[in-house]
């Protein structure tokens, strides 16, 4: 079995659209909530979100004709591949394009499309619906223009597990190439669902906070909680084998060493109040990752500021660390991009391994109560410096599904 390493990170955010911008506002305590502007939320019961801001899809796509041919979440997913196939050099390595895969995927897909093509149908007839409104509506789409794009003819897989879903497009990523089915693969996850309709279907069931003020929009593991911030964008990693990478001198950021993909088989929304599910994704993360009590270990938790969420996630790391769980630094990302749905595992694990590789915990911002259930170190308002060996990062979506990708430094 082969060993998997990260050789390139790219993301577009409510926090920065390239990695040193990203890492930067993370390390800062920058937070990219505020008013909705992309459109009228006069009759929504929300005026926040996190949106991306000063994205220029030509930067990233070579042609008028391709925007106009992909939906808002391709043109991310884009962007943040782009970027992560640069930094990696791996095109430039003479690497087997037939094992040279590309696994992104994204919770909603081209919701923005399926919409403006929806309004068409009932205001213009049928024929005036776009003949790529079903290339831009899907959510395989992302991968299979990331495939095009840059010839991965290898293993080619989107995955859509709704917020966990670029934690297992990482995860079952690293289970390929680690055994052989690939050399390297693109994987991540983009999502661009900020619109009217998104945003009232979560509000009707009642997942987004109703707090009109940044300052108090994602509180999570706060006793103020209500509910998450609708985010946006896209996070990508360029996963290698650490023989491709070695024998190439790629610089490694850090290596993935454990993952786990469980369910709840409990709720179509809520989580597991025990915390099942969460404990055993993260419970096979540490196992295969070999975490023992010489680490330490940072956290990049799913956080996304519910009140179920939050306190049933401390409850998981306890379980899962025992003691140790009030020795472990954990923070929530989310606090400042808002909940970027399917693109949130891959951002936080980009998070998670800057924060391994510089050793530097992002904050929990515009944390100010502590909760009786909620009782860890969850890395208050300020970053904090930390020689970590290991991190490990959660994502639980809705329809009970929990990841937990493990990566250690190098």
């Amino acid at each position: 079995m082969s060993r998997v390493v990260v050789t390139g990170m790219g993301v577009i955010s409510p926090v920065g659209n390239d990695l040193e911008t990203f890492w930067g506002n993370l390390q800062a305590g920058v937070c990219g909530i505020g008013k909705i502007e992309r459109f009228d939320a006069s009759r929504l019961k929300v005026s926040l979100d996190a949106e991306v801001k000063g994205f220029d899809p030509k930067a990233w796509i070579d042609t008028v004709q391709e925007i106009r041919k992909s939906d808002l979440y391709m043109q991310y997913a884009m962007g943040a591949a782009k970027q992560a196939v640069e930094q990696s050099g791996i095109l430039d390595s003479g690497l087997d394009r037939e094992r040279f895969g590309v696994y992104v995927g994204s919770g909603i897909g081209g919701i923005n499309s399926t919409i403006r093509e929806s309004t068409k149908l009932y205001e213009k007839g049928p024929d005036m619906v776009s003949p790529f409104f079903v290339p831009m509506m899907i959510s395989n789409m992302a991968t299979g223009a990331i495939s095009i794009r840059f010839g991965a003819k290898g293993p080619t897989l989107p995955v859509v597990t709704a917020c966990a879903t670029s934690t297992h497009t990482i995860g079952e990523a690293y289970r390929a190439i680690k055994h052989g089915y690939a050399d390297a693969i693109i994987a991540g996850g983009s999502e661009a669902s900020i619109n009217e309709l998104a945003m009232a279907g979560f509000i009707n069931c009642q997942a987004l906070n109703l707090s009109d003020d940044p300052s108090t929009g994602s509180l999570p593991f706060d006793r103020r909680r209500g509910g998450f911030v609708m985010g946006e964008g896209a996070g990508i990693l360029v996963l290698e084998s650490y023989e491709s990478a070695r024998a190439r001198g790629a610089k490694i950021y850090a290596e993935i060493v454990g993952y786990g993909n469980t369910a709840d088989a409990y709720h179509i929304t809520a989580p597991d109040p025990e915390g099942d599910g969460a404990i055993r994704a993260i419970r096979a993360a540490v196992s295969e990752a070999g975490i023992t009590d010489e680490d330490e270990i940072y956290v990049n938790a799913h956080g996304t500021g519910t009140h179920l969420n939050d306190a049933m996630e401390t409850k998981a790391l306890k379980a899962v660390f025992g003691k140790r769980a009030y020795d472990l630094h954990v923070s929530s990302t989310k606090s400042m991009t808002g909940h970027m749905m399917g693109a949130t595992g891959a951002v936080e694990a980009i998070a998670s391994v800057l924060a391994l590789h510089d050793g530097v915990i992002p904050p929990t911002v515009n944390y100010r109560e502590k909760d009786e259930e909620c009782d860890l170190d969850y890395t208050p308002n300020e970053a904090v410096r930390a020689n970590i060996t290991c991190a490990i990062s959660t994502s639980l979506g809705f329809g009970g599904h929990n990841a937990c990708i493990a990566f250690r430094k190098v």
